[in-house]
């Protein structure tokens, strides 16, 4: 596994101050992409231990609310075990600051029941589409796309919509 980069005070990838670390290798390839960069599996640096420690050092400052994990796709098959790495080691650190992901799979048809979802406060679920492609909405880039609060998601047994506010 390998990701493209990290963002030490990220303001435009979820609530507050954050750091983001966008996950390598996308088979999505949705029109107008904002992170083509990402799409490639070869591309990027390699994805370890140290990347993780690395983060998690990144995200100790109070000034920090959370970590966004985008991509690429980092639920991808090929991604999901060090995303859900990652997240558990995330909440264990920092189990009052909020974690969200970004993925263009959905949560009934692919999410459900994975185990990353034991960790993620926040997904923002479905592929870009260009044609949808709204500059006012908040966390997303088209309007297909679903901020959903997963812990009232598990609790109730389906899609809970997040309140969005910026």
């Amino acid at each position: 596994m390998r990701y493209n980069k990290i963002r030490k005070m990220d303001i435009s990838d979820g609530p507050g101050v954050r750091v983001s670390i966008f996950m390598q290798g996308c088979d999505f390839n949705c029109k107008n992409c904002f992170n083509q960069e990402t799409h490639s599996f070869t591309g990027g640096k390699e994805f370890t231990d140290e990347t993780i420690e690395k983060v998690l050092d990144l995200c100790k400052n109070d000034y920090i609310e959370g970590l966004s994990i985008l991509g690429g796709e980092p639920m991808n098959p090929k991604n999901i075990d060090g995303t859900t790495k990652l997240a558990k080691a995330f909440k264990e650190r920092y189990p009052n600051k909020n974690l969200w992901a970004w993925t263009g799979y959905t949560y009934e048809n692919y999410l459900k029941g994975k185990p990353v979802l034991n960790y993620l406060d926040v997904v923002v679920d479905g592929q870009y589409k260009d044609e949808l492609h709204d500059p006012t909405l908040d966390w997303r880039g088209s309007s297909n796309q679903r901020v959903i609060n997963v812990k009232e998601s598990l609790n109730q047994n389906k899609v809970v919509l997040e309140e969005v506010k910026k």
